[in-house]
């Protein structure tokens, strides 16, 4: 009879009466060193500290979930439940309950990616790069994904789009020094140098998501007003340079189509009072001469 040491107490009763050598399909008992983890596991990183908690918890209560394996040569490959065998081994056990699954490598590269995306644990990267396998390695289309997972298209499409950050911004997205956020408001720039600029901004002033795509609206408008502005008639420019002189700051006249603005700027409480003292008295002026 196969020791019975690390499982729960209802599995250790399932197992009591199954032979050792069980047949596809059923649970049995493999010693820990003789399972590999799934080299096209999605999930890169795992959390140390979670990782020890699940492992406590299988100290005292063992594990009632079997892991799903594949027998590959004279091993066993994980399909799904690596943290699992991770925790099992860092509580000790020698052993720990599996079910075997002929599965082809196809399928055990499908299974352990959806598995993996369905707990939605990963970070935004490995989830990324999870779908990006599953439609390349499977010629899959976004919709399907979406469908294997879960999630709508559109969530699926905005995930992708992480991978065309440069891969110094999906390193700091991954080690949690960038939120998605923040990626995500980067992706809105046309070019991976300007994220790297804005991306150092962030990290060196600790701007919010929202102070981010503040800045990044900025950057983007700015060369749309200097087009507009070169595009006003000269008489637009002339009456901007009138102001500026009368006024004694910076006023810049927008045109559109059929309507524009004029905006002036102030430094503090004290301009503002000079440039409506200044305006009062062009009006005053104005009445005097009627």
């Amino acid at each position: 009879m196969v020791a019975k040491r690390g499982l729960g107490k209802g599995l250790s009763a399932l197992i009591s009466d199954l032979p050792e050598e069980s047949s596809v399909g059923q649970i049995k008992i493999v010693p820990i060193n003789e399972i590999e983890p799934n080299k096209e596991q999605p999930r890169k990183n795992f959390d140390e500290e979670k990782l020890e908690e699940l492992s406590q918890s299988i100290k005292e209560h063992g594990i009632i979930q079997p892991l799903i394996v594949k027998k590959q040569g004279g091993f066993y490959v994980i399909v799904a439940g690596e943290r699992r065998w991770r925790a099992a081994r860092m509580a000790g056990l020698s052993e720990v309950p599996v079910i075997i699954q002929d599965y082809s490598n196809d399928e055990v590269m499908e299974i352990s990616l959806i598995e993996n995306l369905q707990r939605e644990d990963l970070n935004p990267i490995e989830e990324a790069k999870a779908y990006e396998t599953l439609i390349h390695s499977f010629s899959l289309k976004q919709e399907e994904v979406a469908k294997r997972v879960g999630k709508s298209r559109s969530a699926i499409a905005n995930t992708l789009r992480l991978l065309q950050l440069d891969e110094s911004i999906q390193e700091l997205l991954v080690r949690g020094s960038i939120s998605e956020g923040h990626a995500r408001a980067l992706l809105a720039l046309p070019g991976k140098e300007e994220q790297i600029i804005v991306v150092d901004k962030i990290l060196k002033d600790n701007l919010s998501v929202r102070e981010t795509e503040k800045l990044i609206k900025d950057i983007l408008e700015k060369p749309r007003k200097k087009k507009k502005n070169e595009a006003m008639p000269p008489i637009f420019k002339e009456i901007e340079n009138k102001m500026k002189n009368i006024l004694g700051t910076k006023v810049q006249i927008t045109k559109g189509r059929k309507k524009g603005k004029i905006e002036i700027e102030y430094y503090s409480d004290e301009d503002l009072e000079r440039i409506l003292y200044l305006i009062q008295s062009i009006e005053n002026r104005g009445s005097e001469v009627k």
